[in-house]
């Protein structure tokens, strides 16, 4: 039989809230940075920034309650 190994929720938990928030950083910065240097940014640029900050937010928001509280509670 194999072993199985538990996984590190404190490690998931920390990493997921960090490329929550680097995605975010990277929309923000990335839209504010586009609109310092170009009057304008097209479409598909902005559309790219606006979706990498929602999905920042959402992975930096959910996974700590995933990784942190839900599945260390649900682990049998």
């Amino acid at each position: 039989m194999g072993q199985y190994s538990s996984p590190d929720y404190a490690f998931l938990t920390k990493t997921g809230f960090l490329i929550g928030l680097g995605l975010f950083a990277l929309g923000a910065g990335g839209e504010l940075i586009g609109h310092a240097f170009f009057d304008q940014l097209p479409t598909w640029e902005e559309t790219l920034f606006l979706y990498s900050e929602i999905v920042g937010l959402l992975i930096g928001f959910f996974s700590p309650f995933v990784f942190g509280i839900f599945l260390p509670l649900t682990k049998s």
